[in-house]
This record gives C-alpha cells, sequence and structure tokens, in this order.
C-alpha cells in the first residue's frame, strides 16, 4: 500500500444503483387475455451496487458508495434510503435519469427483469471525483457499470484488492472482460453459463488476475474455484430458507456481500460458502429488492446453528 494512511472505508462500491417496480403475478408468461389482476405495483430502492452496499453496511463494514443518479423521484428515493440507512455516499448527476427495471415475480419467488441502461455508453466517471475516494479505501466493489471500466488500472497501480459480480454474464460476451479478468474476486450466476459452469470458472482464473471465482446457482448453492486450492471446482450445497421464499431478487447481492465479509474477517472458504447461502436464503424470504439485509449478528448466529463458531466478531483486512 506504500505510504497511504489508514483506510476509512473497508469497502467502497462504485456503482450501480435504480429503482426496481416489482409486479406480483401467477406465473412468469403473458397470459392469453387483455389484463391480469394483481396485487399492488409497488417501486424499491434497488440493483446491484445498492444490495452491495447496503449489505456490506448492514453486515459491520465501513462502507461508502459512489454513482451518477438521476436528479428525478427515482434518485430522490435512492438517497432518501442511503441516508436513513446511515449509508456515506457521494453521486454526480446522471444525464439520461436514474435506471429503472420492471421485474415480474411470481408465486414461488422466482423473477424475471426488464432493465432500463439508460446511461449513455460514453459516460465515465471523473477520475478527480474516484481518487480521494481510492485514497480512503481498502477494497473496491466495482458493480458492471459501463462508466467504471476505466477504473481498473488505477486500482491496480494503488495495490487495491477488487471484486465484482457479473450477474447472468454468459461467459463469453466481451462486454464484461475488463470485470472478469481485471478483479481479484470474481461472482457471476450460474444460470448464465449453465452446462459450461466449470469451464467458465477455469477460464476466468486462466485469463485474468482472479484469486477466486464464484458461481452462484441459487437453491443448487454454489461453485467455486480458487487461484490458491488444489485445482478443483468445488461445489457447496444451499441451505434451506427459515421461512417462505417470497422474492429472489437480490438474492445474488446478499450472497456476495456475506462470502466477502466472511472472507475479509478470516473466513476459510467453507465458512464463505455458507455464509453467502444463508444471506441469500434470507433474501428469498424478503418481499422487495434490498429492503431487509442480514446483520453481522444474524449471520453470525445463523453460522453457529448450522454448526460452526461466528467468524464476523472483527473486521479484517481485505
Amino acid at each position: 500500500m506504500g505510504n497511504r494512511s489508514e483506510p476509512s472505508y473497508d469497502v467502497l462500491v462504485v456503482g450501480a444503483a435504480g429503482v426496481d417496480t416489482i409486479v406480483r403475478v401467477p406465473r412468469l408468461q403473458v397470459p392469453d387475455a387483455d389484463l391480469i389482476h394483481v396485487p399492488p405495483i409497488r417501486d424499491y430502492v434497488a440493483h446491484t451496487g445498492t444490495g452491495a452496499a447496503l449489505g456490506f453496511h448492514a453486515l459491520g463494514l465501513r462502507t461508502h458508495f459512489l454513482d451518477f443518479i438521476g436528479d428525478d423521484l427515482q434518485g430522490d428515493l435512492i438517497r432518501r434510503r442511503f441516508a436513513e440507512a446511515g449509508l456515506g455516499f457521494d453521486t454526480l448527476p446522471a444525464p439520461n435519469g436514474t435506471p429503472r427495471s420492471v421485474n415480474l415475480v411470481d408465486e414461488a419467488g422466482r423473477r424475471f427483469s426488464f432493465y432500463d441502461g439508460r446511461h449513455p455508453a460514453e459516460l465515465l466517471l471523473p477520475p478527480e471525483f474516484v481518487a480521494p475516494h481510492l485514497d480512503r479505501a481498502r477494497h473496491v466493489h466495482v458493480c458492471r457499470s459501463g462508466f467504471n471500466r476505466e477504473l481498473f488500472g488505477e486500482l491496480e497501480r494503488r495495490g487495491l484488492s477488487s471484486s465484482t459480480d457479473l450477474h447472468a454474464w454468459d461467459g463469453v460476451n466481451p462486454d464484461s472482460h475488463p470485470w472478469a479478468f481485471r478483479t481479484d474476486y470474481v461472482f457471476l450466476s450460474a444460470a448464465g453459463v449453465r452446462g459450461r459452469i466449470e469451464e467458465t470458472l477455469r477460464m476466468i482464473l486462466a485469463r485474468g488476475k482472479a484469486r477466486l471465482v464464484v458461481a452462484t446457482d441459487g437453491e443448487r448453492g454454489c461453485h467455486l474455484l480458487s487461484r490458491d486450492g488444489d485445482g478443483a471446482v468445488r461445489h457447496v450445497p444451499a441451505v434451506a430458507p427459515r421461512a417462505p421464499v417470497v422474492d429472489s431478487n437480490g438474492a445474488g447481492d446478499a450472497f456476495v456481500t456475506a462470502f466477502l465479509a466472511t472472507l475479509f474477517a478470516g473466513g476459510d472458504l467453507d465458512r464463505c460458502a455458507l455464509a453467502g447461502t444463508v444471506s441469500g436464503a434470507f433474501a428469498c424470504t424478503q418481499v422487495g429488492t434490498h429492503e431487509r439485509q442480514l446483520t453481522a449478528a444474524e449471520l453470525d448466529a445463523e453460522l453457529v446453528r448450522l454448526g460452526g463458531g461466528a467468524v464476523r466478531s472483527a473486521v479484517s483486512r481485505a
């Protein structure tokens, strides 16, 4: 780290917040009719950067958030939510307004999203805006947002560890290569690479700098491959939620934050994966996208219940 002073952020999250409009439907299909009555439609502060920032914050890590957010009603919802949670954030005006999604959620909690990626392709975070925050950060979670695509060289120059969540990346599309190959901890959804999970994890390690790659797999748990391991792709089964599943929105973000928080606290990979599956399962029992996060005390208690000791007694160094 050179002569950097003691960091004041355990995690700096860069992008991406938005608002989800969630529509609860009987099935994820268009009915043979012109109209269907549904439960009340609600807007929720959402998207992966929101889930990461609120999740790390709830788990006791000193967290700060950076993003482009619109000067609109949706942006006001996000800023108010962060302020109420006590989460530090700095934002720049989004030229096309705050991103949105419309998510259909069926009776089993499964979802389908219509994502509005409205940021201009040429949008980039100004270096003078980001640099003072990098000076204060120990670890940077770089969300898959085009406006932070030129951040990686600066992270490497400073020796900062980094992570990302590629969600439903197919393992092929080159648009995601900067995030896949230039971060230390890479998460993605197995749904995007179904049938090619092991191949994709090995490819990311072979072509990039990742220390660890994890594919989340819903009710099947997760698959992980470590550069320092024995070379085998390991499968870790899921844990059963302790309440009925109502909404899978936000489960992946909950997994990532609990996994990394446990890793930073000194947990081994088995404990990290267990923490991630516990947090992801908890998220599925909550209506909305990021309305309620598992706390450090709740995560520790659940880990103890499942047969091990707590590891979240103190935040260690990323």
